[in-house]
């Protein structure tokens, strides 16, 4: 059975990544690409370099209309909480990895999609060595005194800490909550030590041209230390676990948080 897929998000880098990967999948169609900025322009995909006519829109309802049964969002939170009641109210399965969601936010998809014949999957991070990341981090944490997450992003990226690096701590700290306290007594510059996260858990953030995504996990016991890092050098590390969400969703009643189900991990 064909996946009829839209792209919500379809004019930015990662949008146009998950257009060219379901453009190129076996079993899935791409049959509508939605971006907010086609308002003022007349973009189709193939202006985009992908090879397709498909004309981009600012219009939701483009997705029904084209019988899309499946919707990716990769836009921003503002966007997607308006975005993700639509989806669930006409029934549309959501892959979704928009970050910078409240708990509030969560709550009220879960009760939206609970109600819905659609289901949703939301995760920090599509790429697989990223969840990887976080379940290693999560194994070690109970081993190990202190720890520190550094995580770096691209300069399009506005909020801070990273969806992965704020569920990396909350992991950390669910496994373990005895970690030592911060010797610092004065900062020179202010915030010089990062965000204080669960547990106490420090969190830096590095936003910066170049870069994709990018976490290291630190972790210190006496006289020893474990270093996890996970890097996205290219957009298309995503579009793996993209497309086994789209594939697995279905099997997911309701709201699904991270790809860990669909790993068994």
């Amino acid at each position: 059975m064909t996946i009829n897929v839209a792209a919500i998000g379809a004019l930015g880098q990662v949008g146009q990544t998950v257009c060219r990967a379901v453009l190129e999948e076996e079993g899935m169609d791409l049959v509508a690409a939605v971006d907010v900025r086609a308002e003022t322009s007349s973009w189709t995909l193939r202006d985009l370099g992908l090879p397709s006519d498909l004309p981009v829109t600012a219009d939701l309802n483009a997705l029904s209309e084209t019988g899309a049964t499946h919707a990716v969002d990769f836009t921003v939170a503002e966007a997607a909480r308006s975005t993700l009641r639509w989806l669930a109210t006409n029934g549309i399965h959501a892959v979704v990895g928009t970050t910078g969601f409240s708990d509030v936010d969560t709550t009220a998809f879960g009760a939206a999609f609970a109600s819905s014949d659609a289901n949703a999957i939301i995760a920090p991070n599509f790429s697989i060595s990223a969840v990887l990341m976080i379940r290693f981090a999560e194994i070690a944490a109970p081993f190990f005194d202190t720890a520190e997450i550094v995580e770096m992003h691209h300069t399009n990226k506005i909020d801070a800490p990273s969806g992965t690096a704020v569920t990396t701590a909350e992991r950390m700290a669910a496994a373990s909550d005895t970690w030592g306290a911060d010797p610092t007594t004065h900062e020179i510059f202010e915030g010089a030590r990062g965000g204080v996260g669960p547990a106490g858990i420090r969190v830096h953030s590095i936003r910066m041209k170049g870069a994709v995504a990018h976490q290291e996990v630190i972790l210190g016991a006496e006289g020893q230390s474990l270093t996890i890092r996970q890097d996205s050098y290219d957009r298309t590390s995503f579009m793996p676990g993209v497309l086994l969400a789209l594939r697995r969703i279905a099997d997911h009643p309701g709201l699904t948080i991270g790809l860990d189900p669909l790993l068994n991990i």
